[in-house]
């Protein structure tokens, strides 16, 4: 799902990187990883890693990701295949490091997700493993749960299986020279197909009516004492390039409904409440939105390159609440087993931004849920039962993710406060112009606290003040700017 990205820059105040360590401590991020952990992941790095696997390493696999980075999950190649396409995605196989009810298990499963800030991280798995030995670093061999998709000339997948493999990736790429490459005419035929690949499932995401946010990372900086704000650019590969997990994960959705037991990523259609607070922060940012454009078309005409556009993109995410995940197959504590609809049915296991079934199999090193996701896909492609370490734990996954994932979202949640904090530092007493985007109530009745979504800075914050006018233009005083107290105060 889509996510707001922090980066600081070097330069960046002692205040916002003390605010940002007090709120690790606060929300209770683990700062290291347990020595019994520790060592268990250095002797798994050394591990035999051949046996009974597919040779693979014949395939020239890329990756493509932000510069510098290590946790390689993914890797890519894409050929044709005559009347359409087979793209190959290899990810990192975490079940040949991770034994089931280790420590090194136990503590990842405590932590249940990376957590990514704005000056650092904290990772899932030890960086020996995540930056290292499961990663799909380039020229090295490295064991990966190789997805084979096959597409039709109109980019509709034709088949789907998955097997553990050996493979060896050729190259570290950033989304940066992909983008240099292709536009020069100088990439590879595998990267070229990838773009065409990524256009079309673009296409078909649009026709079955999903939708995917360019969500760009904002970078924060600091010049001659005053804090800036900026969006860096979402390339079109990135597009392209995040279609090509998308289809895998829809892919490993009708593996496991055919397997009949799994977990789905789900996620419920937008609130309307969320869609109008939408509405009224396009008009902060001098967006034109039309009352009878759908949402999804509003999102062909925004380019993140554009500020404005991007802040838009940024609080586009919160129309993505509700997201949860749905084990099926298999008793839970309870006793019940869930059992999936019909196909086609209106149900609580699609995915609405995706509009279709969906599955989380392709981030393993960042995301518990993708092991045991992956582990089901392939004991069905194999013909296979599901292991019973895979069965026991998935009714309790759902729990683990939601929780993990709360903490994160909290986290980015007070590092966005922060980061806004810092960027009005010095300006209280000063008039902005803003929308009201929301309205507090109290049973039912308006109160005198709201949200304000500004212009320029693009910033939303609260705002005090009585007969709010919801949706309507205004001008608003900086009451606070409180970089420890991460709060940001306005009033009208």
């Amino acid at each position: 799902m889509p996510t707001r990205h922090l980066s600081l820059s070097s330069t960046t105040s002692e205040e916002v990187r003390s605010a940002l360590a007090a709120l690790r401590a606060e929300i209770g991020l683990p700062a290291m990883f347990p020595p019994a952990v520790l060592d268990e992941a250095r002797a798994a790095a050394q591990r035999e890693i051949t046996r009974d696997r597919q040779d693979r390493r014949d395939v020239e696999f890329v990756t493509i990701d932000p510069p510098g980075s290590m946790d390689l999950d993914q890797a890519v190649h894409v050929a044709s295949s005559g009347d359409g396409y087979i793209v190959r995605y290899a990810i990192a196989d975490l079940a040949a490091f991770v034994t089931p009810g280790s420590p090194l298990d136990l503590e990842v499963n405590r932590r249940g997700t990376t957590v990514y800030g704005p000056d650092t991280r904290t990772p899932l798995h030890p960086p020996v493993l995540s930056e290292g030995a499961a990663s799909l670093l380039p020229d090295e061999d490295r064991p990966a749960a190789l997805w084979t998709i096959g597409l039709d000339a109109h980019g509709e997948m034709t088949s789907a299986s998955v097997v553990r493999a050996l493979v060896r990736s050729r190259a570290r790429l950033t989304y940066g020279e992909v983008q240099s490459a292709l536009d020069a005419g100088t990439a590879p035929e595998s990267l070229q197909l990838l773009a065409d690949v990524g256009r079309l499932r673009e296409e078909r995401e649009r026709d079955r009516g999903g939708v995917s946010l360019d969500v760009p990372e904002q970078e924060v900086g600091e010049h001659d004492g005053r804090f800036s704000l900026a969006f860096r650019r979402t390339l079109p590969v990135e597009g392209w390039n995040a279609q090509i997990s998308l289809l895998t994960g829809i892919a490993a959705a009708r593996m496991m409904r055919e397997a009949g037991v799994g977990i789905f990523r789900t996620l419920p259609p937008a609130d309307p409440r969320d869609l109008a607070r939408l509405h009224r922060t396009a008009t902060a940012l001098g967006i034109e939105w039309p009352d009878d454009e759908p949402y999804a078309a509003l999102l062909g005409h925004l380019e993140s390159r554009k500020p404005a556009h991007a802040a838009f993109l940024n609080e586009a995410t919160t129309l993505f609440r509700g997201a949860d995940y749905v084990a099926f197959g298999v008793p839970g504590d309870d006793g019940t087993t869930v059992r999936l609809p019909a196909p086609g049915e209106d149900s609580l296991v699609r995915h609405s931004a995706i509009a279709a079934e969906y599955a989380h199999v392709t981030a393993p090193l960042r995301r518990l849920v993708d092991r045991y996701g992956t582990e089901v896909c392939l004991a069905h492609s194999a013909g296979r039962d599901v292991p019973r370490w895979v069965a026991d734990a998935l009714p309790r996954l759902p729990r683990t993710m939601a929780s993990t994932g709360h903490t994160a979202a909290s986290f980015e949640r007070s590092c966005v406060d922060i980061v806004e904090a810092a960027l009005l530092q010095g300006r209280v007493g000063q008039q902005f112009d803003g929308v009201v985007v929301e309205v507090e109530d109290h049973h039912g009745k308006p109160t005198n606290r709201g949200e304000v979504v500004l212009r320029d800075p693009a910033v939303r914050a609260r705002v005090d003040g009585d007969d709010l006018p919801l949706g309507r233009r205004a001008k608003v005083t900086l009451a606070e700017a409180s970089i420890p107290g991460r709060s940001v105060r306005f009033t009208l």
